[in-house]
């Protein structure tokens, strides 16, 4: 075969090889595409039977009774979960945190026999991680529903011009709109359908996200229902003040983002050196290490480099 022939042959393959794998990543990615543009509620809707339960079924997921109301008596535990998103249940959560201090406290004094420290280990395992890793998703739940809300007022406007009365506008939103902001729109258009007023709706919605910015749509919903007027003028305003909010909270996050991040480096630097000079040198404290004074000094310097992390955390932290 001639060697030019030969070439275009093997061009050919790779070519056709090339555009095979592009169509495979295309389609993997509009799979992958619309699994984040369709939420929750709705994937639960599209599997549910009978769709009176599917209310229940979207409590339930919330750590939520069927009535909607919480389920455990300490109320601030119960609403981080709530406000987290996550959906494995409060008792679950509450089992796997009594099963990680458990499990950290036998470790510990089966390794140490020291009663104090393995509370303590126990403790900030079984209760203080998890309470940080529920913390940590409910404020990145909280600024995912921020950017999504001015979107979803103007859905709501829109609906409304269109001579749409507010229980459709509010489940225009749930169908166009993806996590987390479309299933807690659907969740209160559900909560509508089945007999609760406006205001007791919008409200509980607000207790279940905890975003600032929700309470001026609620509280603006609220106002008109009672004393009326233009409410799709009055959501389109809202929606540039949600927008200028947004893009202040942005700009302030930009300007402190240097004295963030150089708190953060002067907290782990400590840290690092004392664990670099472990390993390369490790008796280089072993002189000093048993000393009284040694940790006394250690103790004012960890409590002098607390009293430094919060006050640059004041500093360039700003509420708006």
């Amino acid at each position: 075969m001639d060697e030019n022939l030969k070439f275009a042959v093997y061009l050919l393959f790779g070519v056709a090889a090339f555009l095979a794998m592009e169509a495979l990543a295309l389609s993997l990615s509009n799979r992958l595409s619309y699994a984040r543009k369709v939420n929750s509620r709705l994937r639960m809707a599209a599997a549910a039977e009978d769709q009176s339960d599917l209310l229940l079924q979207l409590r339930r997921t919330r750590s939520l009774t069927p009535e909607g109301r919480y389920k455990v008596a300490v109320i601030w535990f119960n609403r981080l979960v709530l406000q987290s998103g996550v959906k494995m249940g409060i008792w679950r959560i509450v089992s796997l945190m009594v099963f990680a201090t458990g499990t950290s406290f036998g470790g510990v004094w089966y390794l140490q026999r020291n009663a104090w420290l393995a509370t303590a280990i126990g403790l900030a395992v079984g209760v203080g991680l998890p309470l940080l890793a529920l913390k940590f998703l409910r404020r990145r739940r909280r600024r995912r529903f921020e950017t999504q809300l001015p979107d979803a007022v103007d859905v709501m406007v829109r609906s409304l011009r269109a001579g749409h009365p507010l229980p459709v506008a509010i489940g225009m939103v749930s169908r166009e709109m993806p996590d987390p902001i479309g299933s807690e729109f659907g969740l209160t258009a559900d909560e509508m359908s089945y007999g609760l007023d406006l205001d007791t709706a919008t409200g509980n919605m607000t207790v279940r996200v905890g975003q600032e910015d929700l309470s001026l749509v609620t509280v603006a919903i609220s106002i008109q229902s009672k004393t009326g007027g233009n409410l799709g003028e009055i959501l389109s305003n809202l929606s540039g003040v949600l927008r200028a909010r947004f893009k202040m909270r942005r700009r302030i996050k930009a300007l402190s983002a240097e004295g963030r991040y150089s708190a953060l480096a002067l907290s782990v630097l400590p840290f690092l050196v004392f664990g670099l000079l472990s390993v390369a040198a490790p008796n280089f404290y072993g002189e000093i290490w048993d000393e009284p004074t040694t940790k006394k000094a250690l103790g004012v310097a960890l409590g002098i480099m607390m009293f430094g992390n919060i006050v640059m955390y004041r500093m360039v932290n700003f509420k708006l």
